[in-house]
């Protein structure tokens, strides 16, 4: 039986994400740990996040739990979740900037500050950040992960930043809100959604049950 360990540094609503892996990886375990060791015994590991990049940065430092990450990457399935997403690239300008993992290229910005509303339109009407809701995600490429998902699919967001990776062959799906943003990265086995995707009803489950079931090729 194949493990699933998701990392546990604090920062993440990890007993929904476990549930939903549980459901969608079939016969894996999962299992949540900060014991690096256990870890790294694991056959794929999940990162997850939420809240700000300093803050995440310096505890995956404190539990040496960056290292995991960065030795996970070279071998085996990687999962970065929101915030654990946008830390898999170079840097964050979030918190007055942060050096984030490095394991690809890019750096993650803060949405502009949104337009106002047009003349006559309701106050409410104006778009506010951070991002949150449900909108859609269009597959920029094919990739084993997307199998099955259709195409603009409506995944579930809460974000104030968003990655840029340099490389446009790194982007594997885009949504808009006040402008095109990588949704979705991958680069070799390391791969990443901004979207919960445990909060993603069926398209969700269905990410996760590919990840279970990925070899790290793209």
């Amino acid at each position: 039986m194949e493990t699933i360990g998701i990392i546990d540094y604090g920062m993440g609503n990890l007993h929904s994400l476990q549930k939903s892996l549980e459901r969608a990886a079939g016969g894996s375990r999962v299992l949540v740990s900060y014991d690096p060791e256990t870890l790294l015994a694991c056959d794929r590991l999940v990162l997850p996040g939420v809240g700000g990049a300093r803050a995440c940065m310096d505890e995956l430092k404190r539990l040496e739990l960056d290292r995991v990450v960065r030795e996970a990457a070279r071998r085996k399935p990687l999962l970065g979740v929101c915030l654990g997403m946008q830390v898999l690239l170079e840097h964050s300008d979030e918190n007055g900037g942060v050096a984030t993992l490095g394991l690809i290229p890019g750096q993650v910005v803060r949405f502009p500050d949104p337009p106002p509303p047009e003349p006559g339109a309701p106050a409410d009407a104006r778009l506010k950040v951070p991002h949150m809701g449900w909108n859609r995600v269009h597959q920029n490429r094919p990739h084993p992960l997307w199998a099955g998902v259709p195409d603009d699919a409506w995944f579930y967001f809460v974000h104030s930043y968003y990655a840029a990776p340099r490389d446009p062959a790194h982007v594997l799906g885009t949504a808009d809100y006040l402008r095109p943003f990588a949704a979705a990265i991958a680069r070799d086995n390391v791969a990443g959604f901004q979207f919960h995707p445990e909060k993603s009803q069926d398209a969700g489950l269905r990410l996760l049950a590919n990840f279970a079931a990925w070899n790290g090729e793209g």
